[in-house]
């Protein structure tokens, strides 16, 4: 309806005299501090969970189901914030929040047509509209948003108007500021946007429901090319750019928000519910990779089962990826539960850490030769997987293919407590049922454990620090080291690897240079594979996490598979292994002492009547030993002195046999360097004894 001529001069008169008297109270700093804007609206925003390098992750949205990220000036297109400014308020820099020129030339566009052609409102009054929405368009509610305007201009810099003016201008639905548009309409941050792109986010908030691009595509389109045209008309756009650009279209669709690392960002969540952005260790590159590994595998395996992976740097424990489901919405597959933490049965995954404390203690090397026959320990009678036995086998092979019976003949030698001690030492925790002690079951997944914590025992198989390497929580920072020793010795550490290395890969996968252990529990309800380099450990995880069994899932033809596809789509750099440590040497049965060629258990051993076991006295494990010289030049031999055992008797340091077998319970040794050193005992029934010393030079 066109208003009567006397009316609209009216009424333009009567809005000039009063917006007069606004900018006269303006200009004599007056601010109402009984009426202060409503400032704490400018603070809620999304909670944001970003990877290593500040990349979203997952967003939270704010009461009401609304997207509201906060934004920053230094990371939204510099071109878009000029196109914005020259659209919406040329002179924002230097008006006082309300500019009389714009609202003249608004207001004579008025008076001539009967009709508002352009908006006279500054973005600092379009921020004071946002701050508190007015259902009408009164002459009134115009004064107010000019009053607030006046505050706001007092209170905060340009710099900060124009950034809470990006995080709450609405682009239609439950969308407010720009970085939320950018992602939902584009699927990227407004660090880079093309013209048509900063166009669209220029002219939505004007009518943001009228023009949605998901909903009005041709409003839409018509209401950027105006943008355009404007860009045109100020000489910023060549025609021909202007009509090539008219004619692409909009997005006919908005995308979801991101939502990686869905239980990690929760975990983050929970621990620190006040923060805003919760930085992590993980790369969101790998991390979307891995996800997408995981919930192809799970398809692949059935509707109900579910995957999970992890994946940690060995050097500082910190975990770059952490998928705790294939499909976090899927009620099916219970998505909702993290399997990376959920305590579980890790099958034979253990095996490698039996091995490597047998070689430490100078039981077996590789090349020993184990019997894997059917055996009784006390009730418990293990048996292979596929229920057959390979007779005797060298360690090597019983390791590579996972045999049960040789591992738990190691293990009853070494005793359950020992392998849960060394566990301990590196920060994982066992579970056992209530009431219930470490049993030789342990050794073939009679123990609760979650992924998270094998990851953690493999990244401290891998490491090469002096000491046990604690893995972070993908949230906050951890110590890269802890108090204490290796989880076992490097020398042991290299021959594990060495013989992990040569398992081939699973059929199907292609070869690649890592090692890797695979494991199923009892019944089919887990599937597990971990694999590392010289850097980098993946843990993989399939199965049900309502803990039924799934028939059919096998950690080597199952999860393996997984581990080779999640290592060959990381994107991560293959890190060979580090070179063999001093002592670690491949030892032919040929060249082992007599003792270590077969091994042979408690069960075959039985000691003679008043025999004494093998007992190292000097030196005492932990000693520092000075390293002394003859007169001329020569070495002095350190001692060793020992107790009981049946001679004759091979010295092993570092691993490595040294000279002839002693007789006499008093041994001769010339170390040919300074530094940590482990010292083996085996006498003739095969019993070892170790300990550790510190050899140095004299003080000056």
């Amino acid at each position: 309806m066109l208003w009567p001529r006397w009316l609209r001069v009216s009424t333009c008169v009567l809005f000039f005299t009063m917006l007069a008297g606004f900018v006269s109270w303006q200009t004599f700093a007056y601010v109402d501090a009984s009426y202060p804007p409503p400032v704490e609206l400018l603070v809620a925003s999304s909670v944001e969970v970003t990877d290593r390098d500040g990349k979203l992750l997952r967003v939270y949205p704010i009461e009401g189901g609304r997207w509201r990220l906060e934004p920053d000036l230094k990371k939204i297109d510099p071109d878009f914030i000029k196109l914005l400014l020259a659209y919406e308020d040329k002179r924002f820099f230097s008006h006082v929040g309300v500019d009389p020129l714009a609202m003249v030339r608004a207001a004579g566009q008025f008076v001539v047509h009967g009709k508002i052609v352009s908006g006279g409102s500054t973005i600092t009054m379009q921020l004071a509209r946002l701050m508190e929405p007015r259902a009408s368009r009164s002459l009134g509610a115009k004064l107010h948003q000019i009053f607030r305007a006046l505050q706001l201009e007092r209170r905060f810099s340009k710099r900060e108007l124009l950034q809470f003016y990006l995080k709450l201008a609405p682009y239609g639905g439950n969308l407010e500021g720009t970085r939320a548009a950018s992602l939902a309409y584009f699927g990227k941050e407004p660090i880079k946007l093309s013209v048509k792109e900063a166009a669209l986010l220029v002219a939505l908030p004007q009518s943001p429901e009228a023009r949605r691009p998901d909903r009005h595509p041709k409003a839409a389109k018509i209401a950027r090319n105006r943008v355009v045209g404007r860009m045109a008309k100020a000489g910023l756009l060549s025609e021909g750019e202007i009509a090539r650009i008219s004619e692409f279209s909009v997005p006919k669709f908005r995308r979801s928000m991101p939502v990686l690392a869905a239980h990690l960002a929760d975990s983050a969540l929970r621990l620190a519910p006040e923060v805003k952005v919760h930085k992590t260790t993980l790369k969101g590159s790998l991390q979307r990779r891995m996800e997408r590994v995981a919930f192809e595998a799970a398809e692949r395996h059935g509707s109900q089962v579910s995957a999970a992976i992890m994946v940690a740097d060995a050097t500082n424990g910190e975990i770059l990826a952490s998928v705790g489901s294939s499909d976090y919405f899927s009620e099916e597959r219970d998505g909702f539960i993290d399997m990376s933490l959920a305590i579980r049965s890790p099958g034979s995954t253990l095996k490698p850490f039996i091995y490597g404390l047998a070689i430490e203690e100078g039981l077996v090397m590789p090349e020993t030769m184990i019997s894997d026959r059917p055996v009784d320990f006390s009730g418990y009678r293990p048996q292979n997987f596929d229920m057959t036995y390979q007779g005797d086998v060298s360690v090597r092979k019983a390791l590579q293919m996972s045999l049960n019976v040789p591992a738990i003949r190691l293990l009853d030698k070494l005793g359950p407590a020992r392998l849960v001690a060394r566990m301990r030492r590196v920060g994982v925790s066992p579970r056992f049922p209530k009431g219930k002690e470490a049993g030789l079951a342990i050794g073939l997944g009679g123990v609760g454990l979650s992924l998270k914590n094998l990851v953690q025992l493999y990244v401290n198989l891998v490491s090469v620090d002096a000491r046990p390497i604690a893995i972070g929580d993908g949230i906050r920072s951890v110590a890269k080291k802890m108090t204490g020793n290796r989880i076992m010795s490097r020398v042991a550490a290299w021959h594990v690897n060495d013989m992990l290395e040569e398992i081939a890969a699973p059929i199907g996968s292609r070869p690649l240079k890592i090692a890797y252990k695979t494991g199923t529990s009892y019944g089919h309800r887990d599937a597990w594979a971990l694999g590392y380099d010289g850097r980098h450990v993946i843990g993989v995880w399939l199965g049900r996490a309502d803990n039924v069994p799934v028939p059919g899932i096998y950690g080597v033809k199952t999860a393996a598979p997984i581990l080779f596809e999640a290592f060959e789509k990381s994107g991560l750099d293959c890190v060979p292994f580090p070179e063999a440590p001093a002592g670690a040497l491949r030892i032919s049965s040929a060249d082992l002492p007599s003792s270590m060629r077969v091994f042979k258990g408690r069960l075959e051993l039985t000691a003679a009547a008043g025999e004494e076991k093998l007992h190292i006295l000097v030196p005492g494990n932990g000693a520092q030993v000075e390293l002394n010289s003859f007169a001329d030049g020569e070495s002095v031999p350190l001692v060793m002195k020992l107790q009981g055992g049946r001679p004759p008797f091979r010295l092993l340091a570092n691993g490595r046999p040294i000279g002839r077998m002693f007789r006499r319970r008093e041994l001769f040794w010339i170390p040919d360097t300074q530094g940590a050193a482990q010292l083996t005992v085996i006498d003739a029934k095969g019993d070892a004894q170790s300990v550790e010393i510190f050899l140095r030079k004299p003080d000056a």
